[in-house]
């Protein structure tokens, strides 16, 4: 008997290569501190995530092992911004054009894209040094919401959630025991916080009280497989999260309830890391796939009524 199920199967759909890495930008065979570290020694040419758009539809992404920011345009021409004594994790954009990084080696960064410089705007918490942040989000207000990931994971669910109001250096610790938190999403009332624990192979539901604290977290979605977890989260504009499954080279769009209705397919690796909702409509997926240096592209069928939610920071 074939067994049903309480709602249809996801719809499947194959990416294309929008742009890679070119030859003259790689660094094949170059020794990094982050390769050594998180690769057994073993070199890699770059190391993708962070896609961010400007209003300009631009895509901003950064480079973790060779601390670099690069550009490319709605064409998928790439430039690289800068290059500094870093390791950047995330990239997001401020709704007033400045552009954040998260910094595993250095903390909360800005950058300005037109000279290439590279400032640090918070580098620890009260004099404690962070684990090792890793992504970001603005909420609405301009607060950053960012995770402080390091080492952590099932050995050490130690890492952390915190909220940051740049205006007034205002810093709060949301959450302190996720093992590996990593991509971050506020919902469209931005009431719950959707967490990507990578370690865990999880996605976490972070409801927030109107005090600004987390109440009754718990478990939204659960993964199984690959070689790491959830990476980098989106919104769609009716509420559903999108999880960049990454060591499986899929990114899965759920509805609100966490329902699967579409997957997309790597043609590449299996590093799916981050990923960004972009073009004239909205309704085009951008992602970094980071075993091939690439960026990839998928355009959801009309039908389907998927498209990228208007975040506070983006170019929708």
């Amino acid at each position: 008997m074939t067994p049903t199920y309480p709602f249809p199967d996801p719809v499947i759909i194959d990416a294309e290569v929008f742009t890679a890495l070119p030859d003259a930008l790689r660094r094949p065979g170059v020794p990094s501190y982050w390769a050594e570290k998180n690769r057994r020694g073993q070199p890699a040419d770059s190391f993708l995530e962070g896609p961010s758009f400007d209003r300009a539809g631009n895509l901003y992404f950064v480079d973790i092992p060779f601390g670099r920011v690069f550009r490319a345009s709605p064409a998928g021409e790439i430039t690289q911004i800068t290059e500094y004594n870093g390791q950047p994790n995330g990239l997001k954009i401020h709704q007033d054009g400045r552009i954040f990084l998260a910094d595993y080696q250095n903390g909360i960064m800005q950058l300005d894209p037109d000279t290439g410089s590279v400032t640090k705007v918070l580098g620890d918490a009260d004099t404690e040094g962070f684990k090792g942040v890793n992504d970001l989000h603005f909420g609405r207000d301009g607060s950053l919401y960012f995770t402080d990931q390091g080492q952590t994971g099932l050995q050490d669910p130690t890492g952390r959630v915190y909220r940051w109001e740049p205006d007034t250096g205002a810093l709060t610790c949301l959450i302190d025991k996720v093992p590996s938190p990593n991509g971050l999403v506020l919902d469209l009332a931005e009431h719950v916080l959707f967490l990507a624990v990578t370690r865990a192979n999880a996605v976490w539901r972070l409801p927030m009280s109107p005090s600004g604290r987390v109440n009754k977290a718990g478990l939204f979605i659960q993964f199984s497989g690959g070689r790491a977890g959830p990476d980098g989260l989106a919104l769609t504009s009716s509420g559903g999260v999108v999880v960049c499954q990454t060591g499986m080279g899929l990114v899965w769009v759920h509805d609100v309830l966490g329902r699967p209705i579409a997957v997309v397919r790597s043609p590449r690796g299996l590093g799916t890391t981050n990923c960004a909702f972009g073009g004239p409509d909205g309704r085009t997926l951008f992602i970094t796939e980071s075993d091939s240096g690439s960026i990839l592209r998928a355009e959801f069928p009309e039908h389907l009524g998927i498209s990228g939610a208007a975040m506070y920071s983006g170019a929708i």
